[in-house]
């Protein structure tokens, strides 16, 4: 069976927009998460909003000129020597791209309907097509030029896990021989919104695992990998995925936690490991009073309650159709070589531990394992049932 890389990473979030800055701030402990009202009709809300400046759109087409899509080429603009390489190496029609999205351009759809409401209508420049879940993908071939397979998943917060599993297919299948995947989301007011409507926003910084846990802290970005069969100087594999479908409720997880158990079981068994074998755990950990609850008790039953695990979402905020990959970034940066002690990605929250949750060991800043990170599993469950599970390794 084919070995999959994921031989290149860009990332940009709410901790910032390149690798030494994602580091730096999140292995300080410092939040990305900050109070603003520019989502929220006047309500300050602490969200994950991305304070870099990105690229300009001007010179896609219409349809396409988004944040969303803005955040896909941040992302893209890290990784695009060694895209270019792999694209003069194998063909453009064996590149493929496959992204995970829940956003795309609705911004800017609320946009043209409040200048609609306001004069009457819409702007000379607005196209429905900006909204379409398709776009990044769309986007981003023609950026590239490529002509191999280009499209997205739109699951809610398991959307680029499922993609990243896809286009690991992809290249299983022989269809492709690289495929460029990840995921994007951009912070809207119909998102903040709908999630205030369901009484799952927290109005302070998230805090998973807490007593005191309110609900979370929306977020936005975009990370994107160059995955292929064949490994870098400093390869991060693919070694396992799980998929799984609650059918239980349209928001809120089954609380026993059978989908997200089977998902995780089908990871490890892809990838050949026992659970005494994962190095660390990067949790959903939305900070939601049901989520944390089953999340905690199935790692617990399965893991056990030494192996250290975070969620990393207090720094990013929820970043919904991009938090897998996002996850997974922050993942593939702690396994690569300038980490040589194994510093791990710490769980910002209170403290105030909840008795009803099983006491899991939840790594502190400045957490290390003393030696290089080599096994990993993140995991993403999604409305609707929606559970998506990767495994990422180290060979060296």
């Amino acid at each position: 069976m084919l070995n999959i890389y994921l031989n290149d990473c860009g990332i940009i979030c709410a901790l910032g927009a390149s690798h030494a800055q994602v580091k730096a701030r999140l292995y300080a402990g410092e939040t990305g998460v900050a109070a603003t009202s520019r989502w929220s009709s006047g309500r300050e809300l602490p969200l994950g909003a991305v304070q870099a400046e990105l690229p300009s759109v001007a010179h896609l087409p219409p349809h396409q000129r988004s944040r969303n899509n803005a955040l896909v080429l941040a992302a893209l603009a890290q990784i695009r020597p060694a895209v270019e390489a792999a694209i003069a190496r194998y063909g453009t029609q064996r590149v493929g791209v496959v992204l995970g999205t829940s956003t795309s351009g609705i911004g800017e759809t609320e946009l043209a309907v409040g200048r609609h409401a306001a004069v009457g209508s819409l702007p000379v420049d607005f196209h429905y097509a900006m909204q379409e879940m398709g776009s990044p993908a769309e986007m981003l071939a023609q950026e590239l030029g490529l002509c191999g397979p280009a499209y997205v998943h739109s699951s809610a917060c398991s959307s680029s896990a499922k993609a990243i599993a896809s286009a690991a297919r992809l290249i299983r299948m022989g269809l492709c021989d690289a495929v460029i995947t990840g995921g994007a989301d951009s912070l809207c007011s119909f998102t903040v919104a709908g999630f205030a409507a369901l009484e799952s926003v927290s109005p302070e910084q998230c805090n998973p695992m807490s007593a005191n846990r309110r609900g979370i802290n929306i977020g936005e970005g975009a990370a994107l990998f160059l995955m292929t069969a064949e490994a870098d100087s400093a390869p991060v594999a693919l070694l396992g995925w799980g998929e799984s479908s609650d059918g239980h409720h349209m928001s809120a997880p089954d609380p026993a936690g059978e989908g997200a158990r089977l998902a995780m079981t089908q990871a490890l068994q892809r990838a050949g490991l026992q659970p005494s074998q994962i190095d660390y755990v990067n949790m959903h950990g939305t900070a939601t009073p049901q989520n944390d609850a089953m999340e905690s008790k199935v790692i617990a039953g399965l893991f056990g309650c030494e192996v250290p695990v975070s969620s990393t979402k207090p720094f990013t905020g929820h970043t919904l159709g991009a938090a897998a990959a996002i996850e997974a970034a922050l993942c593939w940066l702690a396994m690569q070589d300038d980490n040589p002690q194994g510093r791990l990605p710490p769980h910002l929250w209170d403290g105030a531990a909840d008795g009803a949750l099983p006491a899991l060991n939840l790594a502190p800043v400045g957490a290390t394992l003393g030696r290089p990170l080599r096994r990993v599993l993140s995991s993403s469950f999604a409305f609707g049932g929606s559970n998506a599970v990767l495994v990422l390794g180290r060979s060296a």
